[in-house]
């Protein structure tokens, strides 16, 4: 089935533990299961992958995924000061710093962490009683999106902004059956960009048209429409 990117916590966490529950212990296979789980697949794997190197510990993580990754420990990652190396050295002090705070004890040579009751949260379900039912392609720029008919309950619609100012942001109005849902502003960066450009859940069950106005056209950007997710309440239809 299809759904729209969602780096919402609650969906991959789920898949974290899916590889951690099913790696066996195994480093590579634990990222292979979470990354093939999908949505946000590249720190999935990540989370699995420090959390599983926790638990084994650095020395014994195979030399396979290791021996590249020296190479690049002192480059620092793209617009910071920090490489691989500080990163490990803030994270082990953060480490420490919570271990403490919880009760723990920190030494010269050991750490001691106080054990914890393993106590059960309340059950979430992310995007209950809503369904996808339909992908449609839309392949369009503004203003030529036009009206945007569904049978359904809600949308998704997936898509991007473009512009040779890395600073502007697109103003877009958002109606559902004429009226204005949202003012969306959607920024051309790659870095503060939304992963769709609108959304909406939980409409009566039905049919609904969906238009957009672009509000601050400059001649230079464009924004563009890919694609449309269709919901419904039922997973019949």
């Amino acid at each position: 089935m299809f759904a729209p990117l969602d780096i919402d916590a609650s969906i991959n966490c789920a898949y974290v533990l899916i590889g951690l529950l099913y790696g066996d212990g195994d480093f590579g296979k634990t990222l292979d299961i979470s990354t093939r789980c999908g949505q946000d697949s590249d720190c999935n794997p990540a989370t699995a992958g420090g959390i599983l190197a926790t638990m084994l510990g650095y020395s014994n993580i195979p030399a396979y995924w290791l021996d590249n990754l020296k190479e690049a420990e002192d480059l620092n990652f793209a617009y910071t000061d920090l490489s691989l190396n500080k990163t490990y050295s803030l994270s082990y002090n953060h480490a420490l710093q919570m271990i403490e705070r919880n009760g723990g004890t920190i030494n010269d040579n050991e750490v001691i962490i106080k054990c914890q009751k393993p106590v059960a949260v309340a059950y979430e379900k992310s995007f209950e009683g809503i369904w996808p039912i339909e992908k449609r392609g839309i392949h369009r720029n503004m203003p030529d999106v036009g009206e945007i008919e569904i049978d359904g309950t809600g949308a998704a619609f997936s898509g991007y902004v473009q512009s040779p100012d890395p600073d502007y942001a697109a103003q877009v109005e958002m109606y559902i059956d004429g009226a204005l849902a949202e003012t969306a502003e959607l920024p051309a960066s790659y870095r503060t960009r939304r992963v769709d450009l609108f959304w909406k859940y939980m409409l009566p069950k039905g049919k609904h048209t969906f238009t957009f106005k672009w509000l601050n056209p400059d001649g230079k950007s464009t924004v563009r429409f890919t694609d449309a997710i269709i919901y419904t309440d039922t997973a019949e239809g």
